[in-house]
């Protein structure tokens, strides 16, 4: 899953950083107003909906809830949309046969039913899933939703010539030969023209698998699986005005400036068991400096960020220091991480990263990264805490969180002896320009691995051209980026949705790759597909833990921390919690005002 953050936060500094981890780490102690300042201004308290609902009774119907953000979507297109935010944001307006609930937490990752009547009847040793939808459910001029919608909202993934850009697990689990070319091409009358979706009327749907995979109800529950009505499909356009049957509709969209959702009155809640639409409208409004956007949410004028990738240093100090009830501090997902290309020499020699690792001062990450509060716990393998399988710190096979949490200089030399490196080598970081806290955390590393005998140059390249510069493994030699630093957060919660594009050697592309450390492993391989056939959950649990562990053991990656977030809660927010189900996102959907205008 892709967050991002905009031009807004690039003026940060590695001591401003630093100054700002300084405070944090005092507000974590108790810095800062009291944990209960809401008697004063009717906030709900520090951490008040980090896993647990804040102000569930008092939501009201009616009002107008305020979105403000740094960045926009990179498409409100249901198939197009990969960023976090636009998949939370999306199901005001979009339902899926099956979606996430509406519980904070770890529940909220599991999967309900939502336009199906209940969860897949799995048949065919988990080959063949059937759904019945539920009646009632209807678009924005009141037509029913059927299961042709849904196969043909479905479909619209193959058309990746016109629809680039999401996530394509769909058109890889039920058609992995590529045979369909997509509805703009399907020559058969109806444009639904994919056999592994099979639809006898309109209200049941088959998805037949030509192999089982254990997470495929999950992949269900992506944006990209909601319905698309043929005769409102725009193709490209589409994204500008999506078509409604969810509770809320597009009233108006100015692409970066501002989004207006208004109620779908066709909507009906009786067809519906996952959202209350509370609001009467949803605003967004997108700011093109950060620091903007976080002075109007203190002042109250907006509700909460859309984004929900943290405060910038500016907003997050004078909130801890003011409003510190307002906050809350959830875990995000995401890893936070530096990794080794095993193309680029020394690092083809597992002792050689090693090395690094063992030279790196984890503490001195962290608080470049923002601290242990803006930043995380120190990450100490591969696997975000919110993956079923994980183990958190628990698992620290180099003891980044213990013994050698500031550099074990000692062992980084004896490493490097090992690798035939004893006077250390010379290489390269490559780190985005638009991430201040990567940049801070290159400066970190260059300078704890000095200490050793490694020479680092930092590169800072253009954040946008990501998938071109560090996607190209091509690039990658060329450039001698000995080591890359990027973050990842799961497309959904399991090792597969986080860890396939990362570890898998079939993931290995020329443009667009993330396996950067270019992972050609049997084992890892082997362990995929056993679990993408292992239906019960504890032996799907148990062989995560043995991937992270396969991963750990081939010294691929320097982890940096299990990332945090200080995301703002507007005091007039009511049913407020944060879920695993959008990477310790707040749930948008069913979010109310407790006093409405």
């Amino acid at each position: 899953m892709t967050t991002q953050r905009t031009s807004g936060r690039r003026k940060q500094a590695w001591a401003a950083v630093a100054a700002v981890a300084a405070l944090l780490t005092t507000a974590a102690c108790g810095g800062g107003d009291s944990d209960n300042e809401g008697s004063k201004n009717g906030a709900a308290g520090f951490d008040a909906a980090n896993n647990k609902v804040a102000q569930a009774s008092l939501a009201k119907k009616g009002g107008t809830l305020k979105f403000g953000g740094a960045q926009d979507a990179d498409s409100w297109d249901t198939t197009r949309g990969y960023y976090g935010f636009m998949w939370n944001f999306s199901r005001y307006y979009s339902r899926q046969l099956v979606t996430n609930k509406t519980e904070p937490g770890a529940p909220g990752a599991e999967v309900t039913p939502d336009l199906a009547t209940g969860l897949g009847k799995v048949t065919d040793d988990g080959k063949t899933y059937t759904y019945t939808l539920r009646d009632g459910a209807t678009w924005e001029d009141g037509k029913p939703v059927t299961s042709k919608d849904v196969k043909y909202g479905i479909e619209r993934v193959w058309a990746q010539d016109v629809l680039s850009g999401g996530p394509v697990y769909l058109k890889d689990v039920l058609d992995p030969k590529g045979e369909y070319k997509g509805p703009y091409k399907d020559t058969s009358k109806d444009k639904l023209g994919l056999k592994a979706i099979e639809t006898p009327d309109d209200k049941t749907i088959v998805f037949k698998l030509p192999q089982a995979n254990s997470d495929f109800e999950e992949m269900l529950a992506l944006t990209s699986a909601s319905p698309v009505r043929q005769d409102k499909d725009t193709k490209s356009k589409y994204g500008l005005h999506p078509f409604s049957s969810g509770p809320y509709k597009f009233e108006s969209y100015n692409p970066g400036k501002d989004l207006t959702l208004v109620r779908n009155t066709e909507w009906k809640q009786a067809s519906d068991p996952i959202r209350k639409a509370y609001p009467d409208k949803i605003t967004v409004k997108f700011f093109s400096n950060a620091n903007d956007l976080d002075a109007r949410l203190i002042n109250g004028d907006i509700d909460l960020d859309i984004n929900q990738t943290g405060m910038s240093p500016q907003g997050r100090t004078t909130a801890l220091k003011q409003h510190k009830a307002n906050l809350d501090n959830p875990v995000s997902g995401y890893v936070r991480y530096a990794v080794f290309p095993q193309s680029v020499k020394p690092f083809d020699n597992i002792e050689c990263r090693k090395a690094v690792i063992y030279g790196a001062d984890h503490v001195s990450l962290q608080t470049a990264r923002g601290g242990p509060v803006a930043g995380g716990d120190i990450g100490t393998n591969m696997l975000p805490p919110s993956i079923p399988g994980a183990e958190g710190q628990k698992y620290d096979p180099y003891e980044l969180a213990g013994a050698n949490k500031n550099g074990n200089v000692a062992k980084a030399k004896e490493a490097l002896k090992a690798c035939g490196q004893p006077n250390g080598f010379k290489t390269t970081i490559a780190v985005r320009n638009n991430k201040p806290a990567e940049v801070a955390t290159a400066q970190s590393l260059q300078a704890s691995l000095k200490k050793v005998g490694i020479t680092v140059d930092i590169d800072q390249y253009d954040g946008s051209q990501s998938s071109g510069i560090i996607g190209s493994p091509s690039n990658v030699v060329k450039k001698g980026y000995g080591i890359i630093i990027m973050g990842w957060g799961p497309d959904f919660p399991s090792v597969q949705g986080f860890g396939l594009p990362l570890w898998d050697s079939k993931y290995i592309l020329e443009s667009a790759n993330n396996n950067f450390a270019l992972i050609k492993d049997k084992a890892i391989d082997g362990l995929f597909e056993d679990y993408v056939t292992t239906l019960d959950d504890a032996g799907k649990e148990k062989i995560s833990t043995e991937i992270n562990h396969k991963v750990m053991e081939g010294a691929y990656y320097l982890p940096f921390v299990f990332e945090k977030f200080v995301n703002w809660r507007g005091t007039n927010l009511a049913n407020v919690y944060t879920t695993d189900g959008y990477s310790g996102m707040y749930d948008f959907v069913n979010l109310g005002l407790k006093s409405p205008k």
